[in-house]
């Protein structure tokens, strides 16, 4: 296996969109593979990637979990559909949450991730408590991999995420940080956030964007090309480095358009590349 630099530039792929073939050809060794809530998880999935993961030396450090159904429409689209939160589908989804696990086992890497919706801020609404519990018994399944389960920030302020991490008490919950997310979202400066979590940090998406138009109704902010946003990228990675995190920076842009994608996610890598050279 490959040794990678720290906070080395890589990328989120998403199965059945993008190649390895294609991400490699970005100038990137490393990666987060993120599945599709309708992917099948089978056996010759798993062949194929491990097949493709060999032929272009190419390193998976997270498996990432999407689920059907979800939607990033609106603020009040997410809170409805994304995660463990919607009592309707929570059960469905742990049970798909594990099957990514054993899938990320079986290609040898040893962290999952997801999102899983807007935890309520009451730990003592029901709401909360079965939330609470299918993270415990998600770590746990995890955890017979050896492996880390990381929450992605960005729905809740980081204060509410770190009780949260500490109520569910599990050795092996880790933080998936996200810095745009905590601007799209309006809860918080991602700098202040990352230094309050950082030690639960094991993984980092490189993303941008402004703050939610206060006169929208989508309750949301823009994503936006990397650099281009208000995260201040220079200042994000200066603190990655003072809280020690070593780790890839996984660049993600999530736009319809494939072509367009691609061409800035490599401005986002060569952003990065640029910043490093500059330590």
């Amino acid at each position: 296996m490959q040794v990678l630099e720290p906070l080395e530039p890589g990328v989120i792929l998403w199965a059945g969109r993008d190649s390895l073939d294609e991400i490699r050809s970005l100038g990137v060794r490393c990666g987060q593979l993120a599945i599709p809530g309708d992917m099948p998880l089978t056996p010759a999935a798993v062949e194929e990637w491990k097949a493709a993961v060999a032929r272009t030396d190419f390193t998976l450090v997270t498996v990432f979990a999407a689920y059907d159904g979800e939607s990033y429409a609106d603020a009040a689209t997410v809170q409805r559909t994304v995660g463990f939160i919607p009592p309707a589908t929570r059960a469905e989804r742990e049970q798909r949450t594990f099957a990514i696990s054993d899938f990320a086992a079986a290609l040898g890497v040893a962290s999952i991730a997801c999102h899983i919706g807007f935890v309520p801020h009451d730990s003592s609404d029901p709401e909360y408590i079965a939330v609470r519990e299918v993270v415990r018994r998600v770590c746990d399944h995890a955890a017979r991999h050896g492996q880390t389960f990381a929450l992605e920030t960005g729905q809740e302020p980081a204060a509410i995420l770190l009780a949260f991490i500490r109520d569910v008490n599990r050795p092996n919950l880790r933080i998936n940080f996200d810095p745009a997310n905590m601007i799209l979202y309006g809860t918080g400066d991602p700098v202040e956030a990352l230094r309050a979590l950082g030690e639960y940090v094991v993984s980092v998406h490189a993303k941008d964007g402004d703050w939610p138009d206060p006169k929208s109704s989508r309750g949301l902010g823009a994503e936006k090309p990397l650099g281009q946003g208000a995260v201040g990228m220079e200042r994000f990675v200066s603190t990655l480095a003072d809280i020690g995190f070593r780790g890839p920076l996984n660049v993600e842009r999530e736009v319809e358009d494939q072509s367009q994608r691609l061409r800035e996610i490599k401005g986002g890598i060569e952003l990065l590349q640029k910043i490093n050279r500059q330590k």
